[in-house]
């Protein structure tokens, strides 16, 4: 069993998905702070407040939901300018080298079904 675990830790895999928890990890901070730094001032001046934090209507916090917002927008763009993009350019590109072509996206189960119905009705007649 502890022969098992250790070769399981030892996987790419699992160091790979370590290190990116702790580099997303450390990406989210720096996202963090450029929107509590930056992002979060301009927005309260462009509402007359002192940051997004002191943004409320009628004691509701509005201001710390678009910081969040803010937030989770900046860190999906990122991932995806950043990773998925050249990602996907280095997939079609090692594609296109090796000769695999792209695969078709998968029909509709219940269109397959319907289609094998019919063709099945069409041969009993």
């Amino acid at each position: 069993m502890i022969q098992g675990f250790k070769n399981f830790i030892m996987k790419g895999n699992v160091i790979d998905l370590a290190v990116a928890v702790v580099m997303a990890s450390a990406f989210g901070l720096v996202v963090t702070a450029i929107v509590e730094g930056l992002i979060t001032p301009l927005i309260g001046k462009l509402f007359n407040a002192n940051g997004m934090a002191e943004m409320q209507w009628e004691g509701f916090m509005y201001g710390r939901v678009i910081a969040a917002v803010i937030n989770f927008l900046l860190v999906a763009a990122a991932v995806y300018f950043i990773i998925v993009v050249p990602m996907n350019k280095m997939i079609e590109a090692r594609n296109r080298r090796l000769g695999i072509e792209e695969e078709e996206e998968a029909a509709d189960p219940q269109i397959v079904l319907l289609t094998e119905i019919r063709d099945s009705l069409q041969a009993r007649q």
